[in-house]
């Protein structure tokens, strides 16, 4: 859990967003730090728990999406997961019928299509309702009863000027995020400078070697309809690079759609691979089945799971044709 500076002094618990389940915070008041969406997440359980008070310190200011299939699936849409000269449109129609009366917290200067969004339809009605404020700023220090906090107006950059004050609180939660799982344990040719992780083939396999796939793991930013489909097709797209090797893409190949993505994503505030739309995930599992047709008879498995025999099949036809091979050897 990382230390803030005077954090010692502090007469109340301290506890890490991860582990609150249990902890005793009702009528307290409850500092939040951070603002991602563990800070929301702490915040929901806070309120649940009938904390007396609810301040969320957030550093930065992250874009809020509702949590709604259909306005998350038309935000997904953008194929080419990049900002463009319409981009303006989604971000006016969330300030206007989403934030509404409390644009001021949503971001200044920062595309949606560059960071995670936070995807919450209740956060806006508690902070409304009173149960929770909403401060943009910086930790100063930690003090007895609260923490010195340097509130910033919108637009201001982190460590900005802004006016200090003491938040006063009970508990102090910290929402500040995990630490990406380390891949060091992968071999050092699959880190090679420009197609390291995650600019990689389908920002998962590794172009050196394509029997490895790292699914979530190279993951930086997206936005789109949160759920899991993605992670099957990966694992059926996996099988049949290993079973079939007139499907494998050899590393020529998938430098050049590497280098082809950069190009279609020249454009974008991120790097290539740095943020993501579900939808341009969906265009790249066809573009890559379509363009190899040696693929074509895997389309049904690696996006349905129809036929999972197939593999199956495919290493019995192996296995047969090892044997024939090795009696017309023998004879």
């Amino acid at each position: 859990m990382p230390h803030l500076p005077g954090q010692e002094k502090f007469k109340g618990p301290t506890f890490h967003a991860s582990d609150l389940e249990g902890k005793e915070i009702t009528g307290k008041k409850v500092l939040i730090i951070g603002g991602g969406a563990s800070a929301v997440e702490a915040l929901e359980y806070a309120v649940g728990c009938g904390a007396g008070e609810i301040d969320v310190l957030s550093r930065s200011d992250k874009w809020i999406i509702p949590r709604n299939v259909f306005v998350d699936f038309l935000l997904s849409l953008n194929i080419f997961g990049a900002e463009t000269s319409f981009s303006w449109i989604p971000e006016w129609l969330l300030r206007k019928f989403f934030y509404r009366d409390l644009d001021d917290i949503s971001p200044a200067g920062k595309p949606l299509y560059g960071d995670t969004p936070m995807v919450n339809s209740q956060l806006f009605d508690q902070i409304r309702a009173g149960k929770a404020r909403w401060l943009r700023g910086d930790i100063v220090s930690v003090e007895e009863n609260g923490i010195l906090f340097n509130h910033r107006a919108k637009g201001v950059p982190k460590c900005g000027p802004g006016h200090q004050a003491l938040v006063t609180g009970e508990v102090i939660i910290m929402a500040t995020g995990y630490k990406r799982p380390s891949l060091s344990f992968l071999p050092d040719k699959v880190f090679e400078g420009r197609y390291g992780p995650p600019n990689w083939y389908l920002q998962v396999f590794p172009p050196q070697d394509p029997s490895i796939c790292a699914t979530n793991s190279t993951y930086v930013n997206a936005i789109g309809t949160v759920g899991s489909y993605h992670i099957g097709i990966y694992t059926r797209l996996l099988l049949m690079f290993l079973v079939d090797p007139l499907t494998r893409p050899n590393e020529h190949l998938m430098k050049m759609w590497i280098e082809f993505t950069r190009f279609m994503k020249k454009f974008a505030p991120t790097g290539a691979f740095d943020f993501i739309t579900y939808t341009e995930l969906l265009y790249w599992y066809c573009f890559v089945s379509l363009i190899n047709p040696f693929r074509w008879k895997w389309v049904p498995f690696v996006f349905f799971g129809i036929g999972r025999s197939l593999p199956m099949k495919v290493v019995e036809q192996e296995d047969r044709l090892r044997a024939e091979l090795n009696g017309k050897t023998n004879e």
